[in-house]
């Protein structure tokens, strides 16, 4: 149950931070409630999995930078897992004709904002459950 829930988390705050950023942060889909509902599940999911498997590592080799910058590199790490969400969500793997996935544009730095607004909307969704889910 708290898996699902952390994923629907996700898939919430994916959504409202591609509202809050309008036209840099889009969520590709066919344009019908139903697919942008499960274009945001399946991101929230790969995201989900980036963080899970990528993030330790590029913690640990990034270990000396959060030491010297006290922490503040975890927003670039962010925005590095995010920027690989893209990547494989914005892949043609799945469907030939029709294309889904994650859309950032316009450099780096909307990717480090899209990943603290993502971050922030986690935080205050997860400070609204029960403490069993966010535990």
């Amino acid at each position: 149950m708290k898996l699902v829930a952390r994923i629907l988390i996700s898939a919430l705050a994916i959504w409202l931070s591609a509202l809050i950023l309008g036209s840099h942060m889009d969520i590709v889909s066919n344009d019908t409630v139903l697919g942008t509902i499960l274009a945001t599940v399946v991101i929230a999911i790969v995201y989900g999995l980036v963080h899970l498997i990528v993030k330790p590592i590029v913690q640990l080799i990034s270990l000396p930078l959060y030491i010297l910058t006290l922490g503040l590199v975890s927003v670039l790490v962010n925005a590095l897992m995010l920027w690989i969400t893209t990547l494989i969500t914005n892949q043609s793997w799945f469907s030939d004709t029709t294309s889904w996935g994650l859309e950032v544009t316009g450099g780096f730095w909307w990717y480090v904002l899209a990943a603290i607004v993502i971050s922030v909307v986690q935080i205050v969704l997860l400070a609204l459950l029960p403490n069993r889910v966010s535990d």
